[in-house]
Formats: structure tokens, C-alpha cells, sequence
């Protein structure tokens, strides 16, 4: 780092030792550090790469930091990451590719894994100001089910994954969000498939217009957070990634005492 970048990283590291931010606390956007702090975006994106690689922030989106949560548990030092000897392809088309790995584990004899490569996607919970989240009823013909889902695709090439939110829930329900908020990138089935979903938050909608995607959106309706718990227990809610952003909606309601209205 040259003076003006160590300068800029002094500066960002003490504000986080100090407490300026909250657990949880979103960072200021790389356009305000830039602006405020007086150095260019490829410098400041090197110090906030470093304050990353401490632990000191989290990325959420591609150019979005937060404050990493409160936790006590630490990471554990000293475990060796599997080795990766070579990988082939066995099908590829335009939704998935099947690959062959060839991997080695810490002290163990190599071996040919499957890994299964699918897309980036982006899902949306939109909230309103009476407790409500806007879902889909849907029918799903691999598990030959209906179900409660929420609004979400495929984030196309070039394309942000909020902007994918954004466009999926208003495609499929004829809602626009006024505000998303990204809170958590998971991997679904993390032990043979990648395909990194990213959860969005939003709270209120504008009426536009008819869905647009009749395919995807089937029937929709504001449901009530309070029967979340009983629709999980009868198994009305399909796929992981409704699952994970409403969990995440009720566990920071009851983190902060609050209960959802019926």
C-alpha cells in the first residue's frame, strides 16, 4: 500500500476498533468512502479487501460491506482446505453442468467427486407495514407439491443480484419493491452443488400492474409472518431459499423483542 492508501486503511480500521459501527451496521458505500476520504475506487477497494481478510467487515454484494455480527465463537486456525487435483467436464448445457473432481483431503487418499454446477439466483421477502410478506402459491412438478414461495431467478450475465430481485418480484407478482436490502449469500446444497443464492429484504411495494411471468408467478398473497411457523410445520413452505429469508426475518424479530402481529 502506498502512504495515501495506508492512510485511508488507518483510517477506516480505527473507526471499526472504536466502535463507530454497530455489529450487524452497514458500511458506507465505496461512492461515499471515495468521495469523503479523497482516493480512488481501486485503492479503497484494496483496503477494504484487506479489512475483509482481517475479519474487521463482511461483503454483501458484489461492492456492499457490513460489520460483521457479534459472536463468540472464533474461527479455528489450522485446517487444511481439501486439494484439488484437476476436474473434467461430464454434461454441460445452459441450466447445468455436471463435472468430475478430482480431490484430496487433508491426510487422506485422493478421489472423484461429483460437483454439480447450477446458477447464480437471487430471492426477495418483501414486507408490508402490516406484518405481511408477499408469497406465491405454486405447484412444483419435480416434487409434485404445491406450495408458499418467495419472488426470485436467475441473476442474468452482467446484471447485479439486487437488480435480479428487483425484476423477479415485480415479473412475478406485479409488486415493485421500494427498497431491497441484501442480508445473507448461502449455498443450498454446499456438499456437491454450486449455486450461491442471495437473500434480499425489502420493505413495502408499489402496485404496477398483472404479473408479467405467468409461468413463475401462480397465485399471490400478502401472508401473514405469524403463520410462518405453522406453514413450515405442514410443509407449505417449498425450496431453501424461502425457508432462509423468512428463518432470518423471524430470528432479528425475536433478536429485537419484537413479535409478528396477527
Amino acid at each position: 500500500m502506498g502512504p495515501k492508501t495506508a492512510k485511508v486503511y488507518e483510517t477506516l480500521h480505527t473507526r471499526l476498533a472504536s466502535g463507530e459501527y454497530a455489529p450487524g451496521d452497514k458500511f458506507p458505500s465505496e461512492r461515499t468512502l471515495v468521495e469523503e476520504l479523497g482516493i480512488g475506487r481501486t485503492a479503497l477497494r484494496q483496503v477494504l479487501a484487506r479489512l475483509v481478510a482481517e475479519g474487521k467487515l463482511e461483503v454483501r454484494g458484489r461492492s456492499s460491506y457490513r460489520v460483521p455480527g457479534a459472536v463468540s465463537v472464533q474461527r479455528p486456525n489450522g485446517v487444511e482446505p481439501w486439494r484439488i487435483r484437476g476436474e473434467r467436464d461430464l454434461y454441460d448445457n445452459r441450466w447445468v453442468k455436471l463435472q468430475l473432481w478430482d480431490v484430496e483431503p487433508p491426510g487422506m487418499k485422493p478421489f472423484e467427486h461429483h460437483v454439480v454446477k447450477l446458477h447464480h439466483v437471487a430471492i426477495a421477502a418483501v414486507l408490508d407495514d402490516q406484518d405481511r410478506v408477499l408469497m406465491m402459491w405454486r405447484y412444483r412438478f419435480v416434487p409434485q407439491q404445491f406450495g408458499w414461495e418467495l419472488p426470485g431467478g436467475i441473476v442474468d450475465a452482467g446484471e447485479e443480484p439486487a437488480e435480479t430481485a428487483l425484476r423477479e418480484v415485480t415479473e412475478e407478482t406485479g409488486w415493485r419493491p421500494k427498497s431491497l436490502e441484501h442480508v445473507v449469500t448461502y449455498q443450498p446444497m454446499v456438499g456437491m452443488v454450486d449455486s450461491p443464492h442471495e437473500i434480499f429484504v425489502g420493505h413495502g411495494a408499489e402496485r404496477v400492474g398483472e404479473p408479467t411471468d405467468l409461468e413463475e408467478s401462480g397465485h399471490i398473497e400478502w401472508v401473514p409472518l405469524a403463520d410462518v411457523p405453522g406453514l413450515m410445520a405442514r410443509g407449505d413452505l417449498m425450496g431453501s431459499g424461502t425457508l432462509v429469508a423468512l428463518l432470518h426475518i423471524l430470528a432479528n424479530r425475536r433478536a429485537q423483542g419484537a413479535t409478528p402481529a396477527r
